[in-house]
């Protein structure tokens, strides 16, 4: 049974719980939070909105009661149990049954689970009070050092200093100084780091009962955990599949019975009955003609149907106990042999197949975590395999994610590397309940999540060594969270599931020509490429550089010989609908206050230094908007391309960030209000299974094919280089057979004159990739032509329509404005030369839209400018 329903009441620090009033109590839906409760019953401003975050502020700071009455069962007999099950409480909480003090939790990241056998009544009261989540922590002597230090760094760690000094590296350091206070003091608790402020969310932090609350009732015995996995692949197609099912006989010294059974996508059953000894039994069950589980672009992820029925063996009809799961039939496993190139291969291989892992970070769909619901955790994870990934990182500084997230990975067919909970900060080890909390926390989430398919990595942390290493030059053992990413956690993984990779952060490395860079290096492991951006230069040697603007500039992926890239990105505005959905009308322009609240990445203008370059400056925030969407959409596909054309070197890409916590200018390539921006759909097709590139050397040019597929390919291609006056300087076809998981240049010219009112095109005659082009010049100083657009819309079904661009002249960066919230285009921001059409397909039309009203736009296009050009 379930328990929705409660209320929720605020009050100042030290109230009795016996003293509470009877009124002023306020409905909380469950799962949910405070914040949620206040924003319905109009007591608060939505904290997106403006700058309202600041005036929220208060509610960290007080105690917050939630109560419920509900039914007790019937008189429980002497062979059953009952159990008041919390999944989750954020963070800090007392709690009371019928007026007697129930328990005390502080841990986000595991259930509290309370045998209230004895505590029923028919008719029964429960109280909660949560206490203000950091009250009582100090920050840990070693988390003050560390960020002393680190704040020393800081100003040196820019590059491209000698070309002169960025106004915001004052701003940088002061920020880096707070976040390091904040977050030092947050180690104390199990609760999202996030939570206190990012530099791509806010300080809202979350307070309620963010997971069901279950009233269980067991009889005899009882199931406590499983796990199914593939042991073998055999060569005759069958799968041997090893079970473990664990039991608790708590009223019961009879034999008991797992009877597991295992059913195909296509119906067919296999099973096997296992004794249990000790409360847990072991056995294997071979699938004939087993389905197995691939990513959504290597093949079908086939679940299977598990039953586990727990029997009593004195009376093999007698049912104690039942649950069911879906599981996939693979194997995966991390490949780090020796790379002919150097170092090490960081490589995943499902089913004995490679993997080139394109994807993107997932951070918590929103702040207020309790409050997500499973619809929009699928609705993202959709989006996330319509784009073309086929791997999500769950970032160490947000939350271990919904069910609905790991089942929808599972069911699109994408894989998941999970972060354990910690991020950027030293943790103090040594203190031993947090360190007994951890434990607790870690067996909790590895059991939970084990059985899933889609699970590919457990990694301990996010950042955690690497900003040790640069401070303190070594990794050594000391209170700074070692002995959790060490042992702690590899532990728990090796114990409650055996199967799945251990990594012990990200990035991480261990090359020891590297020395202590090696934990970001690129001989080995994996890293993350915010040299770009953040213009950083990490070690000894600074390059120079012309401007900061240049130190930023995305060119500098082309430096990158990593083997594994799993965090870089560049920032883009949400659409303009999302701005206007959370600022005022007044707000909306260019560094405005509101505007600038959220940015929460420091300096406010720094992006200005790579549009100088790229665009040219903004004077207006629809070109705001759309000169950092061509920023981040060019950057990330330029990054890509690169990434790809070295596997089998490099071994995947994952892009910071993939969502949004809140309507905020960030790295994700979708926005809050779940639109995408133009890099999610570059990146869609520069993650296209069969990949087609250009790489450009001075007058020479070079065609690249990469094929992240399972099978040999053989690709026709059609290489133009042409004028943007409609001319066509080159024109050759080119035929080209690749190894799976290979990449390879099989075209080349050189002596070409390669100028800025030139592009290079290929295009596949069958469709077997996308389209795609290279520009010789940055994207303000190419000559494009004002183009003509013509658009053809018709009425597709009661919540779709299609439209249909045709472009007179080259016209660059067409796009439909999204028409109302919710509609979303299978394709935007394409290229297209003189004659071109494309079709974009648009869903989640309001009944009787007009689409012939659905604004399409391109760069200087005559028919609706996007922007104005100097």
């Amino acid at each position: 049974m379930q328990i929705n329903d409660f209320e929720v009441l605020g009050t100042a620090l030290g109230q009795d719980a016996s003293a509470l009033p009877a009124d002023g109590w306020l409905p909380a839906e469950v799962p949910g939070g405070v914040h949620e409760a206040l924003l319905a019953a109009g007591r608060i401003e939505h904290p997106y909105w403006d700058r309202n975050e600041d005036g929220v502020r208060w509610i960290e700071e007080r105690e917050w009661w939630f109560r419920t009455s509900f039914e007790g069962p019937a008189a429980l007999a002497g062979h059953e149990r009952a159990l008041l099950a919390f999944l989750g409480l954020d963070t800090v909480v007392d709690l009371w049954l019928n007026g007697q003090p129930l328990g005390h939790h502080e841990n986000m990241f595991r259930p509290a689970e309370f045998d209230v056998t004895g505590q029923l009544r028919p008719h029964n009261t429960l109280l909660l009070r949560f206490s203000p989540p950091l009250r009582g922590l100090q920050v840990p002597a070693s988390a003050t050092e560390l960020y002393q230090r680190f704040r020393a760094l800081v100003a040196g760690s820019v590059a491209g200093s000698a070309a002169g000094s960025d106004t915001g590296d004052t701003a940088r350091e002061d920020a880096a100084a707070s976040a390091s206070q904040l977050r030092g003091l947050a180690t104390g608790r199990r609760k999202p780091m996030f939570s206190w402020g990012w530099d791509f969310g806010p300080r809202v932090p979350s307070i309620g009962i963010s997971r069901p609350v279950e009233l269980r009732v067991q009889r005899t015995a009882a199931l406590t955990g499983h796990h199914v996995r593939t042991a073998a692949i055999g060569a005759d197609g069958s799968a041997r599949v090893n079970v473990r099912v664990e039991a608790d006989a708590f009223a019961t010294d009879a034999p008991l019975t797992a009877r597991v059974e295992l059913a195909s996508p296509s119906g067919r059953r296999t099973g096997v009955d296992l004794p249990l000894t000790d409360g847990t039994a072991h056995g294997s069950i071979t699938v004939p003609d087993a389905q197995l589980w691939w990513t959504h672009d290597l093949g079908d992820p086939a679940l299977y149907d598990v039953t586990i029925t727990l029997l009593d063996g004195s009376a093999r009809e007698t049912v104690l106990d039942r649950t069911s799961d879906r599981v996939g039939l693979r194997m995966l496993t991390l490949d780090r042999g020796a790379d002919p190139e150097g170092g090490r291969l960081f490589h995943f291989l499902l089913n004995g197949h490679p993997v080139f892992a394109r994807g993107a970070n997932w951070v918590p769909a929103d702040m207020l975590i309790s409050s997500v619901t499973a619809d929009r955790i699928e609705d993202l994870v959709h989006l996330a395999r319509d784009g073309g990934m086929n791997m999500l990182r769950v970032w160490g500084g947000g939350s271990y994610e919904q069910d609905a997230f790991y089942d929808a990975c599972d069911a699109q067919g994408l894989l998941v590397w999970q972060d354990f909970m910690f991020a950027c900060v030293d943790y103090p080890e040594r203190d031993t309940a947090l360190a007994a909390e951890v434990a607790k926390e870690a067996e909790y989430q590895v059991k939970r999540l084990r059985n899933h398919a889609c699970l590919a990595l457990w990694c301990g942390n996010n950042e955690v060594q690497a900003i040790h290493g640069v401070v303190y030059r070594d990794y050594e053992p000391g209170n700074w969270g070692h002995d959790f990413f060490h042992r702690v956690l590899p532990a728990a993984v090796a114990a409650f599931d055996g199967a799945t990779p251990y990594w012990p952060g990200s990035p991480w490395g261990e090359d020891p020509d590297e020395g202590w860079m090696a934990v970001n290096g690129v001989r080995d492991g994996d890293r993350h490429a915010w040299e770009v951006w953040h213009g950083l230069t990490i070690g000894p040697d600074k390059p120079a550089f012309d401007s900061v603007g240049q130190s930023r500039h995305y060119r500098r992926y082309a430096e990158d010989r990593g083997k594994f890239i799993s965090e870089f990105g560049i920032h883009a505005a949400p659409e303009l609908a999302t701005l206007r959905h959370w600022l005022p009308a007044d707000q909306l322009h260019v560094h405005s206050p509101s505007f600038d609240h959220h940015n929460k990445d420091n300096p406010k203008d720094k992006h200005d230094a790579v549009l100088e370059i790229v665009t040219g400056l903004p004077d207006t925030i629809e070109q705001y908007v759309d000169f950092t969407m061509i920023s981040q959409a060019e950057g990330l596909k330029f990054g890509v391309e690169h990434y790809r054309r070295r596997a089998p070197h490099c071994g995947g890409t994952l892009v910071w960030q993939f969502n949004d916590v809140w309507p905020g200018f960030s790295w994700s390539v979708i926005d809050h209000d779940l639109v995408p921006k133009a890099s999610y759909h570059y990146l869609a097709r520069a993650y296209a299974p069969l990949l087609a590139s250009f790489r450009r050397n001075g007058d020479a040019l070079e065609l690249w094919l990469s094929n992240s597929g399972r099978t040999e390919v053989t690709a026709d291609a059609t290489v133009t280089v042409a004028g943007l006056d409609g001319t066509d300087h080159l024109r050759q076809d080119v035929t080209a057979t690749l190894a799976p998981g290979a990449s390879a240049a099989v075209w080349r010219a050189s002596g070409l004159e390669l100028t800025a009112d030139r592009y290079a095109w290929v295009d596949s005659p069958d469709g077997a990739f996308p389209s795609n082009r290279l520009f010789f010049a940055e994207i303000k100083d190419i000559p494009f032509p004002e183009p003509e657009l013509h658009v053809s819309a018709r009425t597709s079904g009661p919540h779709t329509a299609t439209l249909t661009v045709t472009a007179k002249g080259f016209a660059y960066f067409v796009h439909a404005l999204t028409p109302a919230p919710g509609a979303r285009f299978d394709l935007n921001y394409v290229d297209l030369r003189d004659g071109d059409s494309a079709t974009l397909h648009v869903s989640g039309l309001p009944a009787g839209f007009d689409p012939a009203s659905i604004e399409v736009r391109a760069w200087r296009s005559a028919d609706g400018p996007a922007v104005d050009l100097p």
